[in-house]
């Protein structure tokens, strides 16, 4: 009878044994099938499993992580140009909003991030909340949207464009956040979701030759957008001409003899929330243009010809497609589209 209960708890003892050993394996299988890395920004970012608590630095770059439906890992926002889009504010309630421009690098590090998202180079970088190599020294990953460093030098009036933006760097920001966080389907489906509403707001017709400028801010020495950024992709879309489409900088500064001279058919201009810069709301745009010797007499402006975007509309990010939707839109009313 002992020999027999010897040989029981030895078999059992092996049975348990081999579950452990299966459990590690399993478990180290996981681990395996978790770590993801991905290029960006000419890095490699690595992680071992999704991360927990991401700050991320940017309007754009949290606007796709609320998307992804990660807002329960979103720990800090900050950098806003603009009120979030309705359909996220519920699952952006609750989250610490941690500057409403940037942010200390000693006040990300108090929300003890595993991972640090932006939507600009500068943001992530020398003069910006802190480099990418000092988050990453600390055990911190890092992310940047592609749409910032691909086709781009960094300068004067945030950088120059040597290729056109396009929305496949949104795309591909969606896609790698998506695999990093282990939430690839609704990666899929926010990508499929962007390119037939960007399809279907380009589908009007505008007549041929309208032109139009996009002014972001500033009416000192204004902000108008050049041929390659969002508003490119915006105008290019929707069959419109953006009258300095003959400057690669992203965001020319540019003096309204000149912006008069070429006196466009539409003026696109943005209605920012924050306090940046002069002019940051579209009511102060329209006063000005409408006040000031040199702009007044645009017939765009004789004629009220207003097209108003968020700032988040004429920067890189998902957002770029509500723009196009709401050019669109606005066209229409002015019976400029049909």
């Amino acid at each position: 009878m002992r020999r027999t209960t010897v040989m029981l708890s030895t078999a059992l003892l092996a049975l348990t044994v081999a579950g452990c050993d299966a459990a590690a394996d399993t478990s180290a299988s996981k681990t395996a099938q978790s770590a993801v890395s991905v290029k960006n920004c000419g890095r490699e970012v690595s992680v071992e499993g999704p991360p927990e608590r991401v700050v991320s630095l940017n309007q754009g770059s949290t606007e796709i992580l609320l998307s992804l439906g990660l807002g329960d890992r979103i720990v800090g926002t900050a950098t806003w140009t603009d009120p979030i889009l309705p359909s996220l504010a519920e699952a952006n309630a609750d989250i610490p909003r941690l500057a409403e421009n940037a942010p200390s690098f000693e006040a990300v590090l108090a929300e003890e991030p595993d991972f640090v998202t932006a939507s600009f180079v500068s943001t992530l970088g020398e003069g910006g909340v802190a480099t990418r190599d000092q988050f990453e020294d600390l055990g911190v990953g890092t992310y940047i949207a592609p749409s910032d460093c691909v086709g781009k030098e960094e300068g004067a009036g945030d950088g120059t464009r040597t290729e056109p933006f396009t929305m496949e760097s949104v795309y591909q920001e969606i896609e790698d956040l998506a695999e990093i966080f282990d939430v690839e389907e609704k990666g899929d489906e926010l990508v499929a979701d962007l390119q037939g509403r960007l399809a279907e707001a380009t589908e009007q017709e505008v007549p041929e030759g309208t032109s139009a400028l996009f002014w972001f801010a500033n009416d000192e020495s204004p902000y108008m957008a050049g041929c390659c950024g969002a508003p490119g992709v915006i105008a290019n879309s929707l069959g419109l001409e953006n009258v300095f489409d003959d400057t690669k900088d992203e965001w020319p500064q540019i003096n309204w003899e000149t912006v008069a001279d070429r006196d466009p058919d539409v003026l696109v201009i943005g209605d920012l929330t924050r306090k940046s810069q002069t002019a940051e709301t579209a009511e102060a745009k329209i006063e000005f243009l409408e006040s000031n010797p040199v702009t007044r007499e645009m017939d765009a402006v004789k004629n009220e010809r207003y097209v108003v975007l968020t700032g988040a509309e004429m920067n890189p990010s998902l957002r770029t497609v509500y723009g196009a939707e709401n050019v669109a839109a606005q066209l229409r009313a002015l019976g400029l589209a049909g």
